[in-house]
């Protein structure tokens, strides 16, 4: 189930973008502005709205670590610098972020670039384009492969699922790619060696009757989202491309989407001038992979809301119960408190052996929960123990401060997870997963 939270209609002017980090969600219009909301309530920053920019506000992303924010717009500015910018002139031009300097710019068409997203890996990237090419770049800027008229009439929007394969010298990545042909494509794109590269389609998903504008992965690459003309958010199973969710709930096209990195939420931006913050069951979060608990995969049983504990009751024979949990808004920390007595006097349940068959689920979930391993989330990939201080390193991924630290002083200039060089040796500190794993050893 997707349930909408909240709509926020600040903007004056269509929206074209929306982008979480852990902590915030930024959203970019028409109207020039970019506004920044917490993602605690959905309330508007003391300093948003942002208006550096002359003219429409077409594109905003956050760095890995979501200390930064990359814009740009129609008046030819990226603020905050962006390590890849797309142009009409059919140019790209390739940043280098800590000098601010311009690394190269190439012209790789003659049609507009309209899409340009990075491996999870930061070493590859691909620009989509209005002739219909999906084109694979290194970071020289050498093209490694050309899928020719990917996408009829061009391609709108790309996005690469954050997780990838590696197999000895090959590494597979997914690439999500739309376009004017009302197609959402699903790719497998390889890498073999050190230059070898190729494309090969996995998933042609037609569940949008207009052309597609925008597309994402969540974070656990298990679901893919996307926008369309005809006014609709679809949501599928990103494994197996079934349709999930058909969304509707905006008046005019829909153009951006974007998944929270660290919670079950999902956003949606249209011409409307509307942006929708959904909730995302974690049932449907599950579609892809199994699981040892119900509610959301990362979150802590004392988290759930109302709604994932009526899925848990639905999942475990109870759906009797749904209504009387419902009427007495039953969350994850009044679940964990329930007793023979407060089943009995305040949810009214008359049943002796149905208030016993609850508290049976109920003592079997705190059973598991207190035995259960580690979330490997929390774990470095490094030295396999959970993190005290987690950071964020160049290849995106979470390690323990002292570990990756005596990784790279060792000269290991390669990434630990993908072998592959770090673009930097810098890490920032990742707050949000050390909080998230606070809150779990509170409970153990």
């Amino acid at each position: 189930m997707v349930s909408l939270i909240c709509t926020l209609q600040d903007h004056r002017d269509e929206v074209y973008w929306c982008a979480f980090s852990p902590t915030l969600l930024a959203t970019c219009s028409g109207d020039k502005t970019i506004r920044i909301y917490n993602t605690n309530d959905f309330s508007e920053l003391p300093f948003s709205p942002l208006s550096g920019h002359r003219y429409g506000v077409h594109c905003c992303s956050f760095s890995v670590c979501g200390t930064y924010l990359f814009t740009c717009s129609t008046d030819a500015l990226t603020i905050i610098w962006s390590m890849a910018t797309g142009a009409s002139d059919g140019t790209l031009a390739l940043w280098d972020f800590h000098s601010k300097k311009l690394r190269k710019s190439k012209a790789v068409t003659e049609a507009t670039v309209m899409a340009c997203c990075f491996t999870p890996c930061g070493q590859m990237f691909v620009t989509g384009c209005t002739s219909g090419d999906i084109k694979v770049w290194d970071l020289d800027m050498k093209q490694l492969y050309a899928e020719r008229d990917a996408h009829d009439m061009g391609v709108a929007c790309c996005h690469f699922a954050p997780q990838f394969d590696i197999d000895f010298s090959s590494v597979e990545f997914r690439l999500a790619s739309c376009g004017q042909d009302s197609q959402l494509k699903v790719w497998i794109v390889s890498q073999h060696g050190a230059a070898a590269c190729e494309m090969k389609l996995l998933h042609t998903l037609t569940g949008q009757s207009a052309p597609v504008l925008s597309c994402a992965f969540s974070s656990d690459g298990e679901l893919l989202v996307s926008g369309s003309v005809d006014k609709t958010v679809t949501v599928y199973n990103a494994s197996d491309g079934v349709l999930l969710h058909t969304l509707k709930r905006h008046e005019s096209f829909v153009t951006a989407c974007a998944f929270s990195p660290t919670l079950p939420w999902m956003a949606t931006g249209s011409m409307d001038k509307k942006v929708n913050v959904w909730r995302i069951a974690d049932r449907d979060i599950g579609q892809g992979a199994g699981r040892k608990l119900s509610g959301h995969s990362r979150l802590l049983v004392s988290d759930w809301s109302e709604e994932d504990v009526l899925a848990w009751l639905s999942e475990e024979g109870l759906e009797e119960l749904v209504t009387t949990f419902t009427t007495n808004n039953i969350d994850g920390p009044e679940l964990l408190c329930l007793t023979k007595e407060t089943l009995a006097s305040e949810l009214s349940i008359e049943s002796v052996g149905l208030r016993g068959k609850v508290l049976r689920k109920v003592e079997a979930l705190k059973a598991e929960l207190t035995g259960l391993d580690a979330p490997d989330e929390f774990l470095c990939p490094i030295t396999r123990e959970v993190m005290k201080d987690p950071v964020i390193a160049a290849d995106g991924y979470s390690y323990e401060r002292e570990a990756i630290e005596s990784w790279i002083s060792a000269k290991n200039r390669s990434s630990p997870m993908t072998n592959l060089p770090l673009p930097t040796t810098l890490v920032m500190p990742n707050r949000s997963l050390k909080t998230a794993i606070g809150r779990w050893t509170a409970t153990q």
